[in-house]
């Protein structure tokens, strides 16, 4: 699940807990809005398979805003495995993986091929208001905001006016 689509579902994961007119939102906090975006994410909806996506959800936040070792991951990966078998003459692995569990652990591993392949594309916003992420696909790794419209014009008009602030004093 490693692709370009996995990754967009990875970040829409990650940012399901916005800062919205100045209040944190959660838009898996109610289980009727759980269930849905999960089953509009390939999984069942499940209410066991949606209090583990949230849980590995904040604990994947965590890490990837640098305040929690990834091996804390762990315990979500418990009694998962992949397993070959010759398909159509290829070689496939499949994995192994409680039905509630398989979405979340889809998402981890797309967690672990991003940090593999492309270690520090996947951060925070630069905005310290902001709680949203980003995958920086830019060749330099030069992005800092989620949204340029957005965070990249509060933070530049706020430099701006710290400067011309500055300037006057």
């Amino acid at each position: 699940m490693a692709d370009t689509a996995a990754e967009d579902v990875l970040l829409e994961l990650l940012n399901t807990t916005p800062v919205v007119r100045g209040a944190v939102s959660d838009a898996l906090g109610t289980p009727a809005e759980g269930r849905a975006w999960a089953r509009g994410h390939g999984g069942s909806g499940s209410d066991e398979e949606v209090a583990f996506l949230v849980a590995a959800r904040d604990v994947l936040q965590d890490v990837v805003r640098g305040r929690r070792d990834p091996e804390c991951l762990s315990e979500f990966l418990d009694g998962v495995s992949r397993v070959p078998a010759f398909e159509g003459g290829s070689l496939e692995w499949t994995l192994r993986v409680p039905d509630a569990h398989r979405l979340t652990v889809e998402l981890l591993l797309t967690w672990a091929h991003v940090e593999a392949t492309r270690p520090g594309r996947l951060k925070p916003c630069g905005n310290p208001d902001c709680r949203r992420f980003l995958l920086d696909r830019s060749k330099p790794n030069s992005a800092r905001w989620c949204s340029m419209a957005e965070c990249g014009n509060r933070m530049k008009a706020r430099r701006h006016y710290q400067r011309v602030k500055g300037a006057q004093a």
